[in-house]
C-alpha cells in the first residue's frame, strides 16, 4: 500500500529513526527511503569528544584506580597508631581519634565526617568520569544531530544484542563505551562475521563473561586443576549472539566450544602484549580437536575459535535468529513471517552483509504498516524528547531519568540485554516515570512555544484528532506540552 509522502516521512522518523529534531517533521525533505539508505551507506558515526579514550588507556586507569583504592583501604586499616608515632594528629584514623578522647569539635573535618559515617571525597574517579563522558558525547552528538538516526538506532540494536553490563566490574564499567565505539559501530553495516569476531575478542566481552579466566582442563596453565573451564561466553555466543535457543546445539557443544576459546584473554602486562588488548594465551588453550554440532575442528590455537565463529556466523539458524530480532525491534512484537523470511534469506544470500539486510528491511512493505505497534524504550523516548524540545541535560540527569524508567545506561539485568516488547515498557509504573520526565521538560520549555504548534510540527500526519483536541484543551502551556510528549503518537513508533 502506497503511503502519503508526508506520512511516510513522519513514520520513518518514528519507526526507523530517533524522532524529529527541533524543526519538526517538515524539515526532513526528499525521498525518505533513499535518505534511510544514505545513512546505511554512510555507516554509524563515531561520538566526537576529546575526553573519550581507547580501551587500553581506560583499563590502565581502572586498574590503577583499583590499586589506589586498595592501598588506601589498607592504610586506613593499619593507621590506628598514636599521634606521637605519626607526628601529626591529622594522620590519625577516626578510630584512633576516638580512642584519644579528643572532642569532636577539635577533630579535622574529614575525620569527624568519618565518625558520623558520612562518605568522604576521595578525588577523581576515572571509571565514573569515563561513563559520563560517553553519555555526554552521544547526547551532544550521535543521538541528537542526525536528520533521521537509522544508523544510530542500529548501534542501539546491536549494542543490546551483544549486551554487557557496567554492573559486572569496574574494568567492564570503564570500557563499556569504548567497546561500543570500537567493536560495534564500525561493523553495524558490515559483515556479521566481522562484527561477531570484533565483539567476542574485545576485552569488554571477555571480562564481562569471564572468558579471560577460562583455562583448558588439559592445558599447561591449569595448575593442577586450580584453574578451570568457564562456559559463559561459549553459551551466550550460541544462545544469544548467533544460533538462538532451540536451534539444535547441545550442552556438549557448549562445553566443546568453551574449550575451543580457552586462551582468549586480555593482556595485563607488556610480557603478554600491549596491556588492555586481546591476548591469545596458548598456555591456557585446550589442545586437540573439538567437535561442535557434528563438525570437527582440528585447527591449532586461535584459528580454531575463529573457524567456529565463522561457521556460526553463516549458519541458517543464526540468519533466522537475527532476522526475527530485527523485525521484532522495528516492526512488531510478533514479526510478520514474510518479513522474517525475507531478512533471513537476504542474510544468507549476502553472506551476512548487514547493509543488505538493513536495505531489505527498508524496502519491505511489511515494515511500513501505518499502525504504530511498538513503544519506544526509555532510551529511545528520552532521545526523542530531547531532540524534539532541544533541551540539553547533564549526563547525570540523563542517567537518573533512564534509571527511573527502568533502562539504566548499559546495565541490562543479563547478557540477553533489555527486553524488546511492548509489555516490557508499557507498565503503569514505567509510564508514570515518563510522565515525571515529560512534565520536567515541559515546565522548563520556552514560554513562547505553542503546544498545538509543537505537536503538529513534531508528529506531523501521525497526530490524531483526539490528541490534537486534548492538547488544545490544556489549561496551561506546560500541560499541553506534556500531553504532546506523552501522547500515543509520541510514545509509540
Amino acid at each position: 500500500m502506497a503511503l502519503n509522502p508526508d506520512f511516510e516521512t513522519a513514520l520513518a522518523l518514528s519507526r526507523f529513526g530517533l524522532g524529529s529534531g527541533e524543526n519538526g517533521v517538515s524539515a526532513l525533505t526528499g525521498n525518505v527511503r533513499e535518505r534511510l539508505k544514505a545513512e546505511i551507506k554512510a555507516g554509524a558515526p563515531q561520538p566526537r569528544s576529546d575526553d573519550l579514550r581507547d580501551t587500553p588507556t581506560l583499563l590502565a586507569e581502572a586498574y590503577d584506580y583499583q590499586k589506589e583504592k586498595a592501598a588506601a583501604r589498607k592504610a586506613a586499616r593499619t593507621n590506628d597508631t598514636p599521634a606521637a608515632m605519626t607526628g601529626e594528629a591529622t594522620d590519625m584514623s577516626s578510630a584512633a581519634m576516638a580512642k584519644s578522647g579528643m572532642p569532636p569539635e577539635q577533630m579535622p573535618e574529614q575525620m569527624t565526617a568519618q565518625k558520623r559515617g558520612a562518605k568522604t571525597t576521595t578525588g577523581p574517579n576515572p571509571i565514573r568520569d569515563a561513563g559520563l563522558a560517553e553519555i555526554r558525547a552521544r547526547f551532544n552528538d550521535t543521538m541528537i544531530t542526525p536528520d533521521i538516526g537509522f544508523n544510530e538506532r542500529m548501534v542501539m540494536f546491536w549494542t543490546n544484542h551483544f549486551a554487557v553490563s557496567t554492573k559486572k566490574s569496574q574494568p567492564v564499567a570503564a570500557i563499556s563505551g569504548a567497546y561500543e565505539r570500537e567493536a560495534i559501530r564500525p561493523h553495524v553495516f558490515g559483515r556479521f562475521h566481522d562484527l561477531l569476531l570484533a565483539v567476542e575478542t574485545h576485552p569488554c566481552m571477555l571480562l564481562y563473561l569471564d572468558n579471560a579466566q577460562s583455562v583448558g582442563p588439559d592445558s599447561p596453565a591449569r595448575n593442577n586443576g586450580k584453574r578451570g573451564l568457564n562456559e559463559n561466553l561459549a553459551r551466550e555466543i550460541m544462545e544469544l549472539h548467533t544460533l538462538g535457543v532451540g536451534s539444535g546445539y547441545t550442552q556438549a557443544d557448549v562445553t566443546s566450544f568453551a574449550k575451543v576459546i580457552t586462551g582468549w584473554s586480555v593482556s595485563r602486562s607488556e610480557k603478554q602484549g600491549p596491556p588492555g588488548t586481546f591476548q591469545f594465551n596458548a598456555r591456557a588453550h585446550e589442545p586437540g580437536t573439538q567437535t561442535i554440532m557434528g563438525k570437527r575442528y582440528a585447527q591449532d590455537g586461535l584459528a580454531q575459535g575463529q573457524a567456529v565463529l565463522a561457521d556460526l556466523a553463516r549458519h541458517p539458524a543464526t540468519a533466522r535468529h537475527i532476522a526475527t530480532k530485527l523485525a521484532r525491534h522495528f516492526v512488531a512484537d510478533d514479526p510478520p513471517p514474510a518479513l522474517v523470511e525475507q531478512l533471513s534469506r537476504t542474510f544468507l544470500d549476502s553472506d551476512g552483509d548487514l547493509a543488505a539486510v538493513s536495505t531489505a528491511l527498508i524496502e519491505a512493505p511489511e515494515a511500513w504498516t501505518p499502525r504504530l505497534t511498538k513503544i519506544r524504550s526509555p532510551l529511545e523516548y528520552v532521545t526523542a524528547a530531547l531532540r524534539a524540545t532541544g533541551a540539553t541535560l547533564r549526563p547525570q540527569a540523563i542517567t537518573q531519568a533512564l534509571n527511573a524508567m527502568g533502562q539504566p545506561w548499559w546495565q541490562p539485568a543479563g547478557p540477553n540485554g533489555f527486553p524488546d516488547t511492548v509489555a516490557a515498557w508499557a507498565s503503569p509504573e514505567g509510564l508514570s516515570t515518563r510522565m515525571d520526565f515529560a512534565n520536567s521538560l515541559a515546565g522548563a520549555a520556552d514560554k513562547s512555544v505553542d503546544p498545538r504548534t509543537f505537536a503538529a510540527s513534531h508528529l506531523g500526519p501521525l497526530l490524531s484528532v483526539h490528541t490534537a483536541q486534548a492538547i488544545a484543551r490544556a489549561e496551561t502551556q506546560a500541560q499541553g506540552l506534556s500531553l504532546a510528549l506523552l501522547s500515543p503518537e509520541f510514545m509509540r513508533r
